[in-house]
Formats: structure tokens, sequence, C-alpha cells
């Protein structure tokens, strides 16, 4: 195990700690959300716990099932705690960029839905400012996407098509595609960056994640694990 996953696996279970029987759990998606839902499946065997997980993915899904997990449609009940990943987290604001899996649309959904929003991350993934590290993935509808694209980049965000491992145009699970945009960064006015996207048509969502999470558990190398919360 390499010390990012030995990161990663710290702060996947101290999250997996926080899940009490009886729970609705939103699941997100990503390497970190991976060793959460072993975690929960390892609960669920030993421990007897009662859960119903909500996936954001169909990666998510399948590995859930496998680890003996409940799952249900996010429109049967309601969401309890939601746990995901992050591409990069703000450090005091717990704002985020998230997609760079390609699940972000489903992952807002989830998010915003949930009573409580946990992130989960490695230290890497803390940045200063929103940018640092990762572009900004935002998702569109096919139609006409090459147009949307271009509306994009008059605002600067330089967007690129992201291509699946054959070099076709990925497609989200929600069946758009996705731009990734170094152009915003750093992006140190988010909310404005957000409301000038969603303003295009043809935009569906952006990766900007700001003001949902409560918490931000990051794991380090030694498995230990520090607790960030949003400074109001």
């Amino acid at each position: 195990m390499t010390t990012a996953d030995a990161a990663k696996r710290a702060a996947a279970e101290a999250a997996a700690a926080l899940v009490e029987s009886g729970m609705v759990v939103g699941l997100g998606s990503g390497s970190t959300v991976r060793y959460l839902v072993m975690a929960l499946g390892r609960r669920v065997r030993e421990q007897g716990l009662r859960i119903v997980g909500v996936p954001t993915s169909t990666e998510t899904d399948a590995l859930a099932l496998a680890h003996g997990l409940t799952l249900t449609e996010p429109d049967g009940t309601p969401i309890d705690l939601a746990i995901d990943g992050a591409d990069e987290v703000e450090r005091g604001t717990l704002r985020l960029i998230k997609g760079l899996g390609g699940a972000l649309l489903r992952e807002k959904i989830i998010a915003e839905a949930a009573h409580r929003f946990v992130v989960i991350a490695d230290a890497a993934k803390v940045v200063t400012c929103l940018g640092a590290r990762a572009a900004l993935p935002v998702e569109v509808v096919r139609f006409g996407h090459k147009a949307t694209a271009r509306r994009i980049a008059e605002l600067g965000g330089r967007p690129v098509l992201r291509q699946d491992a054959g070099g076709d145009p990925f497609i989200s699970d929600g069946g758009n595609v996705i731009y990734d945009c170094a152009g915003f960064a750093p992006i140190s006015d988010p909310y404005t960056v957000q409301r000038n996207l969603r303003a295009i048509a043809g935009v569906v969502e952006t990766g900007l994640f700001l003001e949902r999470a409560e918490r931000a558990i990051i794991g380090a190398a030694d498995g230990s694990v520090s607790v960030m919360e949003r400074v109001r």
C-alpha cells in the first residue's frame, strides 16, 4: 500500500465510524470512497450494522453490492449523511472541487439532498485556493457541446474536452460530456464562476461544491487523521 493509499484508508475508516445503524448514507465516488465502502461492509458483516446506501456512480453501486451493502435510489428516502471524496479541499472554507472521476452531477445531487455532508481526502488534496492542483470540471449536455465550450472559453476557462482511454469523448453517468477548465485558476471568487457558468445554455453542473461540507476528514500517511471544520 502506498502512503497515499494509507492516508485515504485512514480518512475513510474514520468517516465510516460516524455511520450509525438505521442511517441512509450517500456513498460518493473515487479511490478514497472505495476504502469507505470496504469499511462499511466490514461493519455490516462483523458488527451487524444496518444501513441503506445511496451510491453516486455505477462504480460505487457495484462495489457496494459486492461488499454486502443494501442500496436504494435517492428518491426513496431522506439521506441522513453523505460521505464523499474531493479533488481539492480549500482550507478554512471547505469549498471543494470535485468531478475528476466524472460523477460530479450525481455527487452534487446527493450532497445537496443529505442532511449532513462529510468529505474524506488525503492531505495532498488540501489547498489554500481552489484551482491550485485541479482543473475545474464542467458537465455539459452532448447536444451542441462545442458551442457551449466556446461560451465557456469566452469566460476564460480554457475548456478541454475530457476523453476516455480509447480517445472518444468521456461520457458521465448522467450521459453528458465533461470539459476540464484550467483557465479559471486561481478561483478566488468561486460564486461568480459558478453563476457565470450556470448561465450558459448547455452547462449542466460544475465541480464547485460550495458551503455544503460540515467537515473534512484528512488522512495522513502514518494512519492518523485530522478534522477540518468550516470557518463561519
